[in-house]
């Protein structure tokens, strides 16, 4: 008997470990949980929803994804100066931080200390991941049946 394999617009569940391509682990799902994904929604990034297609429930595979079917280019128009008047007088971050913000629109974003001036702060708002090619090590644990 052949093995159900994994199709566009499946809700499936993976076990995961993403990693940069130096080897660097930034997200896992060891220890927790599995992933469930409805593939097609777009909820998922796209390199992974794409790789995941063909598996098999126990199959494992290491996929590769460059940057533009991750989290996107680096875009330099989201790095913004934030001048410190027009923050809290206590405010006072170290390079690296995150924080949320609000667009004008009152959408939140994070966004990351990159640099210190003499009139306030750089803000990164790109994903902290844009512009990084990366590769997921992928175990299909189960392909979930839709209830009828």
């Amino acid at each position: 008997m052949n093995m159900p394999q994994v199709q566009e617009g499946d809700t499936i569940r993976i076990h995961y470990v993403g990693k940069l391509e130096d080897g660097t682990v930034f997200d896992s799902s060891e220890g927790g949980a599995s992933l469930e994904i409805k593939l097609g929604k777009g909820e998922f990034i796209k390199g992974l929803e794409e790789g995941v297609i063909g598996m098999e429930p126990g199959e494992s595979k290491s996929i590769f994804m460059t940057a533009d079917k991750a989290y996107g280019p680096h875009v330099k128009e989201k790095i913004f100066e934030f001048h410190k008047d027009r923050a809290p007088q206590d405010f006072n971050p170290e390079i690296g931080q995150q924080y949320q913000m609000y667009r004008a629109d009152g959408m939140p974003i994070v966004v990351t200390v990159v640099e210190k001036t003499e009139t306030g702060y750089v803000m990164d708002c790109n994903h902290p991941l844009a512009g990084k090619n990366l590769i997921f090590e992928v175990t299909l644990d189960e392909i979930v049946k839709d209830e009828a």
